[in-house]
């Protein structure tokens, strides 16, 4: 009985994990690739070890956007859904958000954030969070010198991931690699 329901226990977990590696798998191989000005902000930290916390020119999403109209006491952790077009140099910008779901419109890219309640500026804008802002890189490879660019993917559900950060145009990898010499 205690065997089985070892192997019952240990099946699950092996399910749940394949499970996940599927849907993130399937999010990168079949969403939207997108590309995403980045403006860098904090290399390290000790105890995590090396990564980049990166703010995006579309993190600050401007009021006057927003249908219905927002006030500055948006709480914190709301669901802001932001339809994104392309832009100059084919960088996305938001061209409108909502705290109501969205429908897509001609050429536009629908992905969702939270508002960062505590973070208003004086341009008026509600400072959104996509859950990319974190990018974990090798140890001693957290602060390239370069412009940072991300190339994202955005599966139907909306939620932006990662799909490669660039400096300079280049993979990060690469660039990185050049640094050492």
């Amino acid at each position: 009985m205690k065997l089985k329901l070892l192997v019952l226990v240990l099946a699950l977990q092996c399910a749940w994990i394949a499970y996940t590696v599927a849907t993130q798998e399937h999010a990168l191989s079949h969403g939207q690739i997108i590309l995403l000005e980045t403006r860098r902000v904090d290399p390290r930290d000790l105890l995590r070890g090396d990564y980049m916390i990166m703010d995006y020119n579309i993190s600050d999403v401007p009021t006057n956007l927003f249908l219905p109209p927002v006030k500055k006491d948006l709480s914190y952790g709301t669901k802001i859904f932001v339809a994104l077009v392309p832009g100059t140099n084919h960088f996305y910008q938001v061209s409108r958000a909502s705290t109501n779901e969205l429908a897509a419109g001609i050429g536009e890219v629908l992905v969702q954030g939270r508002s960062d309640g505590n973070r208003w500026n004086a341009s008026n804008a509600v400072h959104v969070v996509y859950g990319i802002e974190k990018y974990f890189v090798p140890e001693g490879q957290g602060n390239p010198a370069g412009k940072l660019t991300v190339q994202a993917v955005v599966p139907a559900s909306g939620r932006v991931k990662i799909k490669e950060v660039l400096v300079d145009g280049r993979p990060y990898a690469d660039a990185m690699k050049d640094v050492g010499r």
